[in-house]
């Protein structure tokens, strides 16, 4: 029996913000690499036109901290009332310790303040509201933060058709707060047998220390076993069979239609993969925000950094009902509803900014501290 609908009473969205490098790499510039006719068609499928790449020692948790102090200033919210921090992301900055703990000091919160990582990819942010939204509910604090992001542009073959052109980097921060009369519902599904679908297969503990080595594959990309690798007709069968399956599903159990919502928040995969989920499940194109053409697919960051792309800087406080959707990873599917304000949506910001006190080069840096 599926265990849907998860429903979340007294937990509202009260922000989201955004964070991407500075950095603008054109799929033209894949040119050396790439036949031309292929990019052009890769362009054309997907509506990416460019993807954003981190700056040497920069990481996902360096923009999501970018996003966090911007939301937390712009909307003046006492860290001191701050009781979660979940940092949702394959792309940590270390093995142990949890992300979210350095994040923690890094953004001043209470010591009293828990925090841990979800590692989660295109599903992220759909699980990681349900997770926060639930837990919050049973503190005595009065916020939470989500941080979802990713720099997969680290992990993707140079010369992976398949991969290299398509992901790119970007964090994300977003705000709960306890609210009387709002509730957050959602469904999360997962199909395990799906797990080699989307996976980088070395350097952890499974198979830690294999050979480094480029090779080439039937479908003629390059890439090494430390490198992202995704069977692309396996991952577009999953995402427009199972997830508007889901979609309507969540429909039907929660009374729903799609003309009762104002936005579809998907993850950003490609153009043709959206069109077509969108079409099973009633999705009307005018209602769907998409900012794969200016950051590529951000991974866990993709829905509210295209929140923030199509909203930020909108002042309406009109609330917005939003059906949210991740798919991918996993493999697996996150689905959530609930409103959202406008203007307390900020739009991304760029930076450079790492974290150079986390570099650890050496045993003697870590006597140093």
């Amino acid at each position: 029996m599926p265990f849907f609908p998860y429903s979340v009473p007294g937990i509202r969205i009260a922000g989201i913000a955004a964070a991407v490098p500075a950095e603008s790499v054109p799929l033209s510039s894949f040119a050396d690499r790439f036949e031309k006719d292929y990019i052009e068609k890769f362009s054309a499928t997907s509506a990416i036109r460019q993807i954003r790449c981190t700056a040497p020692g920069q990481t996902a948790s360096d923009l999501c901290f970018a996003a966090a102090e911007n939301l937390l200033e712009t909307h003046q919210i006492g860290r001191s009332e701050i009781g979660l921090l979940v940092f949702a992301t394959h792309s940590p900055d270390y093995r142990c310790p949890a992300t979210a703990c350095v994040l923690q000091d890094r953004l001043g919160l209470s010591s009293g303040c828990g925090a841990f990582d979800l590692g989660l990819g295109c599903s992220a942010y759909p699980y990681a509201l349900l997770t926060a939204a639930s837990l919050l509910t049973m503190s005595g604090a009065r916020y939470a933060l989500i941080l979802a992001g990713d720099t997969l542009t680290k992990v993707t073959g140079k010369r992976d058709r398949s991969t290299v052109m398509l992901f790119g980097d970007a964090g994300s921060c977003t705000l709960l707060e306890k609210a009387d009369g709002c509730t957050i519902q959602g469904l999360l599904k997962s199909d395990g047998s799906g797990y080699r679908d989307i996976i980088i297969p070395a350097g952890e503990m499974r198979n830690p220390s294999p050979p480094r080595r480029d090779e080439e594959t039937a479908d003629g990309c390059t890439r090494s076993l430390y490198d992202l690798t995704m069977n692309g007709m396996n991952v577009f069968s999953f995402s427009i069979g199972p997830v508007p399956k889901a979609v309507k599903e969540f429909y039907a159990a929660t009374g729903t239609g799609a003309a009762d919502y104002d936005l579809f928040a998907f993850h950003q995969s490609n153009k043709q993969i959206i069109e077509k989920i969108a079409g099973k499940i009633g999705a009307p194109a005018e209602k769907i925000p998409l900012c794969l053409e200016e950051y590529g697919n951000t991974s866990s960051a993709s829905i509210p950094l295209a929140l923030s792309s199509a909203l930020g800087g909108d002042h309406s406080d009109k609330p917005l009902n939003t059906l949210f959707c991740g798919y991918g990873v996993g493999l697996s599917i996150g689905i959530a509803a609930a409103p959202i304000r406008p203007g307390e949506i900020l739009p991304p910001i760029e930076t450079d900014a790492s974290f150079p006190e986390g570099v650890i080069n050496s045993l003697s840096d870590m006597e140093e501290d």
